[in-house]
C-alpha cells in the first residue's frame, strides 16, 4: 500500500462518501479515504430500528455537547454526529429530503454560480435510485436507495386523518415541484435496511477497485502544507502518528464540526485565534468555523396506550420481541421504523412564500434526544424551524487534536427565531388537538397547563435543541467571511477543497443528508473537470 494518493479525503460523511466514489471511478486516480470511525458495517447500523440505540449513546456517534447556551437557559445542548464509513448517514432516521428550490437558488444569487435548483437538481437525479417516483424530479438507478417505509404502521393513515381535521394539505412526494403540506417521508432504505452513504458509494467498490483505500480508525490531526499548499495529512492510528500525501489534492469532508476543527488546528482560520492556542496561522481566513446553522426543534410528546407506538413497558417489550422476528423473517414491521415516518412542511402564516416549519412525527416517546428513559410507550411530534436568523459557531478548545471543539449553535440568539418558533408551535399544537390524534393520548408530557404566549415561549426556551442538521461553518462564496470559492476550493490556498455540509452557505429548508450527498456528487464532477483542463 503506498502513502501517495492523487487524492486524500479526510472524512467518510455523506460528503465524503459521495466524493470519494466518484472520483474513484477512474482506475487511473488514486484515492485515500480517512476515517476517524469504524466501518459501520454490522447489524445497528443495516437495521433501522437500532438509531434508538445509537442516537443517545457513543454508538458509532461523536455525540458531542455544545457550550452553554444563552437563548436556552444555559443548557448545554448535546450534538450526536455520526462516527464511521457513512458518517450521520449510518446514525440519522434516513428522511430524503431535498430542501425548497428557493434554497439552492438563494446560494446562486450569492454568488455562488452553479449551485441554483436546476444546476443541483441533475445531481440529486443522479445520486438516487428512487422505487416510488420517477418524472422530471426523480432518477431511478442510482446508488442511493430511496423508498416508502416498510413499517405496515396504521398510524400513518391516523396522522393522514389529523392533517386532514386540522385543514392541512396532504402531500405524497415531497421532493417535487413543492412540497407545502404533510405526509409520509420517504427513507433511504433498501428491503428494509438502512442503506447509508457508505453502502451506497464505498461499500460496493472495497474489493473491486483497487485505486480506493479506505483507512478506518484514522482520526486526521492535522493538513501538511508546502507554503500554501496542502500536500498531505498527519493522522492518528491507535497509539501511531502517521502521514499520507496527497498529489494533487486533499479533500476535507471531516463535517460541519470537524471540518472546521481540522482548519483551525493546521494554521488555517482567524489569526487572532489561532495564536491564543499557540498555532501558527498557515492561512488567515476568518470566517472558518462562523456561519454555523441550525434547525431549532421542540418536540410535542403523549404517552399513548395505542399497540401502534414503542417504548419501556412489558406490552411494549413483547411488541419489540414479536417486530424483530418479523423483521428477521421478512423485513419488514416496527423494527424498519426510521421513528420519525410521518411529517412535512407548513407556514405558519398564509403571506410566507415558503414553508417555515417542519414536522417530524415520531413513534415513541423522546425526552432529550433518548437519553432521558421513560416508562410506557407513547408518540412524539418535533417541529423545527427551517430558516433560523440566528447564527453560531464552531471554535478551539485548545490545541489538542483529540478533543473535541467548541460547538455554539446560538439557539434563539435572534429574538426573531423565538417569536418565528411561538409560531411554529401554534400551528403544531393544531395537529395535536385534533380527534385523531387526540385519540391516541393518554398523557400530556411536556406541554399540558401551558396556554400563554409567555407560557409558550418559557417552555421553548427550556427545551428546544437541534434536530441534527448543523451547516455551513465553512461557507461557499465570495464575501469576505466566505472560506470555499463556488468550485469548493479553499480560498487562498492551493490543493485544498471542502466537501460536506459545512460548505452550505445557508440552511435548507429540510433534512440535510440528501443535499450533503448531493454536494459529493457534483464535487467529483467539479474535480473531473479541473483534472482535465490541468
Amino acid at each position: 500500500m503506498t502513502d501517495t494518493f492523487d487524492f486524500v479525503v479526510v472524512g467518510a460523511g455523506s460528503g465524503g462518501c459521495a466524493l470519494a466514489g466518484g472520483l474513484s471511478e477512474d482506475p487511473n486516480t488514486s484515492v485515500a479515504l480517512l476515517e476517524a470511525g469504524g466501518d459501520c458495517d454490522n447489524w445497528a447500523v443495516t437495521t433501522p430500528g437500532a438509531l434508538a440505540l445509537m442516537v443517545p449513546s457513543k454508538l458509532n456517534n461523536w455525540a458531542f455537547d455544545t457550550v452553554p447556551q444563552a437563548g436556552l437557559n444555559g443548557r448545554v445542548g448535546y450534538q450526536p454526529r455520526g462516527k464511521g464509513l457513512g458518517g450521520s448517514s449510518a446514525i440519522n432516521a434516513m428522511v430524503y429530503i431535498r430542501g425548497h428550490r428557493s434554497d439552492y437558488d438563494q446560494w446562486a444569487s450569492l454568488g455562488n454560480t452553479g449551485w441554483s435548483y436546476s444546476d443541483v437538481l441533475p445531481y440529486f437525479k443522479r445520486s438516487e435510485d428512487n422505487a416510488d417516483f420517477d418524472g422530471e424530479y426523480h432518477g431511478k438507478g442510482g446508488p442511493l436507495a430511496v423508498n416508502k417505509l416498510r413499517t405496515d404502521n396504521p398510524v400513518q393513515e391516523i396522522f393522514l386523518q389529523a392533517a386532514r381535521e386540522a385543514q392541512f394539505g396532504i402531500r405524497e412526494d415531497f421532493n417535487a415541484e413543492d412540497y407545502e403540506g404533510l405526509g409520509i417521508y420517504q427513507v433511504t432504505q433498501r428491503n428494509g435496511e438502512r442503506w447509508s452513504a457508505a453502502r451506497a458509494y464505498v461499500h460496493p467498490h472495497l474489493a473491486t477497485r483497487a485505486n480506493l483505500r479506505v483507512e478506518t480508525n484514522a482520526h486526521a490531526t492535522r493538513i501538511l502544507f508546502e507554503g500554501k499548499r496542502a500536500a498531505g495529512v498527519e493522522y492518528r492510528k491507535g497509539k501511531e502518528t502517521k502521514q499520507i500525501r496527497a498529489r494533487r489534492e486533499v479533500i476535507v469532508s471531516s463535517g460541519v464540526f470537524q471540518t472546521p476543527h481540522l482548519l483551525m488546528l493546521s494554521g488555517v482560520g482567524d489569526s487572532a485565534a489561532l495564536a491564543k492556542h499557540g498555532i501558527a496561522t498557515v492561512h488567515h481566513l476568518p470566517g472558518v468555523g462562523q456561519n454555523l446553522q441550525d434547525h431549532p426543534d421542540f418536540i410535542f410528546a403523549y404517552m399513548s396506550d395505542s399497540p401502534y407506538f414503542t417504548g419501556m413497558s412489558f406490552s411494549g417489550i413483547a411488541h419489540q420481541i414479536r417486530a424483530i422476528g418479523q423483521y428477521r423473517r421478512e423485513r419488514r414491521g416496527p423494527m424498519t421504523s426510521n421513528f420519525a415516518e410521518c411529517g412535512g412542511f407548513l407556514k405558519t402564516s398564509s403571506d410566507l412564500d415558503v414553508p417555515d416549519i417542519q414536522l417530524h412525527f415520531g413513534m415513541a416517546i423522546v425526552d432529550d434526544h433518548g437519553r432521558k428513559r421513560r416508562w410506557g410507550r407513547g408518540f412524539s411530534c418535533h417541529f423545527c424551524l427551517l430558516r433560523p436568523k440566528s447564527r453560531g459557531s464552531v471554535s478551539l478548545h485548545s490545541a489538542d487534536p483529540m478533543l473535541s471543539p467548541l460547538i455554539d449553535p446560538n439557539f434563539l440568539g435572534q429574538a426573531e427565531d423565538l417569536e418565528a418558533m411561538l409560531a411554529g408551535y401554534k400551528t403544531t399544537r393544531r395537529l395535536m388537538e385534533t380527534p385523531a390524534l387526540r385519540a391516541l393520548q393518554k398523557k400530556d408530557m411536556f406541554t399540558a397547563g401551558v396556554e400563554t404566549d409567555d407560557d409558550i415561549r418559557a417552555l421553548l426556551r427550556a427545551r428546544v435543541d437541534t434536530v441534527y442538521h448543523p451547516v455551513g461553518t465553512a461557507k461557499m462564496g465570495v464575501d469576505a467571511y466566505a472560506v470555499v470559492d463556488p468550485k469548493l476550493r479553499v480560498h487562498g490556498l492551493e490543493g485544498l477543497r471542502i466537501v460536506d455540509a459545512s460548505v452550505m452557505p445557508t440552511l435548507v429548508g429540510g433534512n440535510t443528508n440528501a443535499p450533503t450527498i448531493m454536494i459529493g456528487e457534483k464535487a467529483a464532477d467539479i474535480i473531473k473537470a479541473d483534472m482535465r483542463v490541468n
